[in-house]
């Protein structure tokens, strides 16, 4: 089973996907973050200058086909259930690396964590973002393509905490 994660930064994918790893007994954490920094440090500057000009490494040509690979390659070696916790409002991408995972794996969930931008920035200050920063940036865009995006399921969370989140997930779930 794969767990797709999605939501703007700061809005709490990564505690929820750690709250499901401990509650999902032979799970892995997939965070496709590392695929994206792997390719920052391989890639020549040329590259990474005209590949990812936003500085989202999302943009690199190789990070969505990577990410597949990467999370096929966990899934025949070790056959546990992948939790992946993402930022991903690109409509072309979310469809590549969600068909991907279907692929994969027929059980593949994704859920989108929503919450209003005043809830976000609170949540990044909370976490040690410094005000303005890239995550800061990016909230207005990543909640435009959510909200233009069909996303399999979403779930505001302003007034939800981590736990009930997951139970929700939870809920979905065919384990």
């Amino acid at each position: 089973m794969i767990i797709m994660i999605n939501g703007a930064f700061g809005v709490g994918k990564t505690s929820v996907a750690e709250e499901l790893k401990s509650r999902i007994e032979g799970s892995i954490l997939f965070d496709p973050e590392m695929v994206g920094y792997l390719l920052r440090e391989m890639l020549p500057v040329e590259i990474r200058q005209r590949e990812a000009k936003t500085g989202d490494f999302q943009d690199f040509i190789l990070w969505k086909n990577l990410v597949v690979e990467v999370a096929e390659e966990l899934m025949d070696t070790y056959h546990e259930t992948l939790i992946v916790p993402m930022t991903i409002y690109n409509q072309e991408r979310f469809e590549y690396i969600y068909n991907g995972f279907k692929k994969i794996d027929a059980k593949t969930y994704h859920f989108c964590l929503m919450a209003e931008k005043e809830t976000i920035s609170d949540r990044l200050l909370n976490r040690g973002e410094e005000e303005g920063n890239w995550c800061f940036q990016q909230t207005e865009r990543c909640l435009d393509g959510f909200r233009s995006g069909t996303f399999d399921e979403y779930i505001q969370t302003d007034k939800l905490n981590i736990v009930e989140i997951t139970e929700h997930i939870l809920s979905r779930l065919e384990i």
